[in-house]
């Protein structure tokens, strides 16, 4: 299994058409706290177990992290948890931020 990449542009799509994709946000808990995608939610090693046990394999799950960067990682280790269809978003929330400071949630 791997995941694919995903643009600000189709995830902007997405949400705007209300598709149900799990959001979740690597970032460290002060920068989630200070400003998110809304209805992401922050995951880590902690919270991790949680969102596998509640979150079923067939639901689209988007990670974000900072850059684009370290979300490749996450994202590529959730397909091998068996998630059919993983995202790695491509430019992070710094490029989310950059392009939509209308949809960021603190």
């Amino acid at each position: 299994m791997s995941f694919q990449h995903l643009d600000i542009a189709t995830l902007t799509t997405w949400l705007d058409e209300g598709r149900d994709a799990a959001l979740v946000d690597i970032r460290d808990a002060l920068s989630f706290a200070q400003g998110h995608i809304p209805g992401s939610r922050r995951l880590d090693n902690d919270t991790v177990g949680d969102f596998i046990e509640t979150t079923p394999v067939e639901r689209p799950v988007v990670v974000v992290c900072y850059h684009g960067h370290s979300s490749q990682q996450a994202a590529a280790w959730l397909a091998g948890q068996g998630f059919a269809a993983v995202y790695s978003l491509d430019g992070g929330f710094t490029d989310w931020q950059l392009r939509h400071p209308e949809r960021v949630e603190a």
